[in-house]
């Protein structure tokens, strides 16, 4: 760089010459597949949601029938800018792809190096030859159940959990109504009759929206969860005094004697939950009880849990001829 005096005494300087510089694409193909289970509706961008994607230069590809099973017809993809293709093979081409359940053995085959996958991984639950397969297609794969914001909260679980949350007790309330399996009552009751005892484990998201479910079907709740803060949260958030305990094992153990409702909703932060209700304590509960495990996807904090399918959801544990009704609701 150079530098002159002027005769009037100040000084000029050269300014650096600016070169252009070539950017990376900034637009990226984003496919959305079919889900192949059964059992699975959902699908992971509805026509609203991929217009802003579109008018942002991106290209989404949508391969054809992905969104019938939530009432999303390729026409509406269509008109909101995407490309509807027959070919699965193409869709699974994207430089993205997004899906609502963990991609299977033949689905991640189809992958390709340099891929970034977007969906629930289930950790935990998958085997080690799977993660190997990922990881020598060389594909990105960002697991939503970890996908962490700012604060350090989890954002798409938070939406999950407060689904399950729900979904947990409206399912309890009706396998616990069923005469020929459950209890045979009905978790408010009515006038005359106790209602129904719900014992819920962990006072996150899962736990807040079990607990207004339970409430507001008129169901008697107890809440265990080892963070005080949050026992103190959710009364504050529920607006009403609530029974609470620590995860005591003494404590635990009386209340499951009489529950007709467990709810496993503790999220652990570093992967596999921990077995909160050993064997034991599961066949000394009442016959015809039932018990939902949310956390199923790190595992279950229940020890005889077992990751089941909704085609056939629920479990029976028959050990010293006490029933439990069991299922795992995957978030």
């Amino acid at each position: 760089m150079t530098q002159w005096t002027h005769k009037y005494g100040f000084s000029l300087e050269t300014l650096p010459e600016k070169i252009a510089v070539a950017h990376g694409a900034s637009h990226f193909s984003i496919g959305i597949p079919c889900e192949i289970s059964s059992t699975e509706n959902r699908v992971a961008i509805v026509p609203h949601s991929g217009k802003p994607l579109v008018m942002q230069g991106h290209r989404v590809i949508v391969q054809a029938g992905a969104g019938l099973r939530s009432n999303y017809f390729d026409h509406e993809y269509s008109e909101a800018g995407a490309e509807i293709v027959h070919s699965r093979q193409e869709v699974f081409k994207s430089d993205i792809l997004l899906k609502v359940a963990p991609p299977t053995i033949d689905e991640i085959e189809l992958l390709h190096p340099d891929q970034c996958l977007i969906s629930p991984l289930q950790l935990p639950t998958r085997s080690e030859s799977y993660v190997d397969r990922l990881l020598r297609h060389r594909v990105t794969s960002l697991a939503m159940e970890y996908l962490q914001a700012a604060d350090g909260s989890y954002p798409l679980v938070r939406t999950m959990s407060e689904i399950a949350g729900i979904t947990a007790i409206q399912t309890a309330a009706e396998l616990l109504c069923r005469s020929e399996f459950g209890r045979g009552v009905l978790l408010g009751g009515v006038s005359g009759v106790p209602p129904a005892k719900v014992v819920i484990l962990g006072a996150g998201v899962v736990g807040e929206f079990a607990i207004r479910t339970a409430l507001a079907l008129g169901a008697t709740v107890r809440v265990f969860d080892d963070n005080v803060y949050k026992l103190m949260r959710i009364q504050q958030i529920i607006g009403r005094r609530l029974y609470t305990s620590t995860i005591n094992p003494v404590q635990l153990q009386y209340q499951l004697l009489s529950a007709d409702v467990v709810i496993g909703a503790v999220h652990s932060p570093t992967g596999r939950s921990s077995i909160l209700v050993p064997e034991e304590m599961i066949t000394k509960m009442k016959e015809g009880s039932v018990i939902i495990d949310v956390s199923i996807d790190q595992g279950g904090i229940f020890e005889t849990s077992e990751v089941t399918s909704l085609d056939n959801p629920t479990l029976s544990n028959t050990a010293s001829s006490i029933i439990v009704y069991q299922i795992s609701l995957q978030k």
